[in-house]
């Protein structure tokens, strides 16, 4: 009688703490607990309640990939990157997850300012991005204040307030055109995951079209033109094709 009513407090407590848990701690160890598919479930009622974030895609994708669920792991993560993608685990586990699909796609070679530009765009997300502008645009105002209410006999302050006033305004720029990048990127949807575990791609919307060739699960695609049921992909080496769009989730 006595290790019954000891067992059922030790049930009670367990309870009572449970429920003092929040969401993301109980999903956290659900997938402590390794009960994956739990953990999804729970990532998902916490994104209806609460919406999304990074945290709770890179969450989520850790999850799909401890199951070897690679395309939704994949889709988690490059929707984790789009939110925070100077986020070097999420770039690690994404990287560590294209390596289990199949398609191994080489990168066509990219005009060398367009990498810089995208690699300076990735450093922090679009608000970050717009803060940076409005406070480095303020310190230009300042500076340039200086440098023009300044007396000549003054000459040390006046060349301050102007080499503070320019770099701050070229640096207030890049940080406007990041921003509106970064924004364009995360609302554009213009780039899926193939869901499907094979998919033809088509020379024309339509089943009846050329086989180019094949794309398998996990894929990412850029989106090019949709026509009815069927949407015209390009893929990172440059290929392009049709493909129905129920075979991808928009990222």
């Amino acid at each position: 009688m006595k290790n019954k009513i000891i067992t059922l407090c030790i049930a009670f407590f367990a309870t009572i703490a449970s429920m003092a848990q929040t969401p993301t701690e109980r999903a956290a160890a659900v997938y402590n607990a390794q009960r994956y598919a739990d953990a999804v479930a729970l990532y998902d009622s916490i994104e209806v309640a609460q919406g999304v974030s990074p945290e709770l895609y890179y969450n989520r994708g850790n999850a799909y990939y401890k199951m070897g669920k690679y395309a939704p792991a994949i889709l988690n993560y490059e929707r984790a990157l789009l939110l925070s993608p100077g986020n070097p685990d999420i770039k690690y586990n994404l990287e560590l997850a294209n390596t289990k699909i199949t398609d191994k796609i080489e990168v066509t070679g990219t005009f060398f300012i367009n990498v810089w530009a995208e690699s300076v765009r990735d450093w922090f997300n679009s608000n970050t991005w717009a803060i940076i502008a409005v406070v480095a645009f303020l310190l230009f105002i300042v500076g340039l204040v200086i440098y023009l209410f300044t007396d000549v006999d003054r000459m040390r302050l006046k060349k301050i307030g102007f080499f503070t006033a320019l770099p701050m305004l070229i640096i207030s720029a890049i940080a406007l055109a990041s921003a509106i990048a970064q924004n364009n990127r995360v609302n554009s949807h213009s780039e899926a995951i193939v869901f499907a575990h094979e998919v033809p791609v088509k020379s024309a919307p339509a089943e009846s079209g050329t086989e180019l060739f094949i794309l398998h699960e996990g894929t990412k695609v850029l989106l090019r033109e949709q026509v009815g049921e069927w949407v015209e992909i390009a893929i990172s080496d440059g290929s392009r094709g049709w493909m129905p769009i129920s075979a991808i989730e928009i990222i």
